[in-house]
């Protein structure tokens, strides 16, 4: 009640009242004591609102610094109407959209320090291959065609950890939001055509056939998606044995484009169905040179895109990677 009094606008408005009782009686000619009387009860019931105004006040400050305090109480609900209410209302909301962004800086963090220890993980291996490497290379008594050996294997594992470190550069881009993708009408058969084109030497020197049949369109990045086609296809040849086949299929509807990309390789384990798509994971068949990460980055590009992928096990032997590319208006 006490610091009901030191307001300074209650102080005023009590004031106001005391002084209309004396005017009013001074003016009118009225008895004092009834004028005076009326203001107190007018008075009073001012007191006992204004009061009742601020334990709702005092209330939600003691709430809202508890809040502040770390604790993970909601604001009570208050189902009465008026200007204190509808305060309580718009701060639950600020509380709940603040516990959000703060759940998603927690969640952030721990999968920024999860990714830090998978990369420190993922360049340590060739890392200490390359230390190795050198090391014998460092030897005199290491023979001239064992160093040409060396210096060829050297110079494939410098190549795949630039491609690692420039895909990972890619993702974290992306997930920063730092890139814009293009929205560009692009035919299919253009887009699988220079997706593949950086794959045709590795695949004819394994033997492999390409069969394409494309038709229609999407709109999207031909850059971007090129990369996640190629980064797919590229995982198909490697699960694919010399003289496999790789078959691409791409059509277009009225709600979807869809890219099918499919091999005649073993195929995928069903434990690692879940999980393909996650980043440096790699399954029970997954090759030696494979660091898990162009799965993972083909995803990102095409969600960025409006898209889905998925993958599966084809009915005939096989894995098959299914791009779909939704349509923003029908």
């Amino acid at each position: 009640m006490t610091r009901l009094f030191r307001n300074r606008e209650v102080c005023i408005t009590l004031a106001l009242i005391l002084a209309a009782a004396v005017c009013g009686a001074f003016f009118t000619g009225g008895s004092l004591p009834v004028y005076f009387a009326v203001c107190m009860a007018i008075a009073a019931i001012y007191i006992v609102s204004e009061y009742i105004h601020y334990r709702k006040l005092n209330r939600l400050t003691a709430e809202i610094d508890s809040i502040l305090h770390g604790s993970d109480k909601a604001l009570s609900e208050c189902t009465s109407e008026g200007d204190i209410s509808l305060l309580r209302s718009e701060i639950y909301k600020m509380t709940v959209r603040l516990r959000e962004n703060k759940h998603n800086l927690l969640a952030e963090k721990s999968f920024l320090a999860d990714s830090l220890a998978d990369i420190s993980h993922q360049l340590r291996t060739p890392l200490t291959s390359v230390n190795i490497l050198l090391t014998i290379l460092s030897r005199s008594d290491t023979s001239a065609e064992r160093r040409r050996e060396l210096l060829m294997e050297l110079q494939e594992i410098i190549s795949r950890t630039d491609w690692l470190i420039t895909t990972l550069l890619k993702l974290s881009k992306l997930d920063a939001g730092a890139i814009s993708l293009r929205s560009d009408s692009l035919l299919l058969k253009d887009v699988i055509a220079n997706a593949c084109m950086p794959l045709e030497i590795v695949m004819e020197l394994r033997g492999q056939e390409l069969k394409v049949k494309a038709d229609g369109g999407f709109t999207g990045d031909m850059v971007w998606t090129c990369e996640a086609v190629s980064n797919i296809v590229k995982n198909c040849s490697e699960h694919t044995p010399e003289g496999g086949c790789i078959s691409i299929t791409a059509s277009e509807n009225t709600l979807y484009s869809d890219i099918v990309i499919q091999d005649n390789g073993s195929g995928i384990d069903p434990e690692d169905l879940p999980h393909i798509f996650e980043r440096f994971y790699n399954g029970k068949n997954h090759s030696d040179k494979s660091f898990g990460i162009g799965l993972a980055l083909a995803r990102r590009i095409i969600t960025e895109q409006n898209g889905i992928v998925k993958a599966d096990n084809a009915p005939g032997g096989g894995a098959v990677f299914t791009l779909r590319f939704f349509k923003s208006t029908v």
